[in-house]
């Protein structure tokens, strides 16, 4: 690995770190919510609707029916399959 690749990832490793810690700050709206249950792998498509339950807890509700609460435990963003 050269110098410019290793400067490379080394930047694209902070924006990564930094973009987490953002999303843990603020989850809130739909494009947020469906962002973060795409990247977690859950099967949702687009997210309708959503309640706040409390700071950072959402509880989402799917174009395909499914629900999840998505909140931020210890510093990282949790999805849950809701009933």
């Amino acid at each position: 690995m050269n110098r410019l690749e290793a400067s490379l990832s080394l930047a694209a490793a902070a924006l990564i770190a930094s973009a987490g810690s953002a999303l843990a700050q603020d989850i809130s709206d739909a494009a947020d919510l469906t962002a973060v249950i795409a990247l977690n792998g859950k099967p949702c498509g687009k997210v309708t609707s959503s309640v706040k339950r409390g700071e950072n807890d959402f509880l989402a509700t799917c174009e395909d029916g499914n629900r999840y609460r998505v909140y931020v435990k210890d510093g990282r963003v949790v999805v849950e399959k809701a009933s």
